[in-house]
């Protein structure tokens, strides 16, 4: 049971990660540079949920997988 709480908290963590990367691509069109938007989006906290996340729901996934 707790695995699955686990795992649906990285699941939001990746989710509020992923809307902002996305969010922040309107940037691009707006005149910023790819290597410009690397860098902003390198230093915005809630963009490292993303990756967060993902080894969140990892984790989660593989923690004694076969216990019953």
């Amino acid at each position: 049971m707790w695995q699955l709480v686990i795992f649906l908290i990285g699941f939001g963590m990746t989710c509020v990660g992923g809307v902002s990367i996305i969010g922040y691509l309107n940037f691009l069109p707006a005149g910023m540079n790819f290597i410009d938007f690397l860098l902003f989006v390198y230093k915005r906290p809630e963009c490292y949920m993303l990756p967060i996340g993902f080894v969140v729901m990892i984790l989660a996934m593989f923690k004694r997988p076969f216990r019953s």
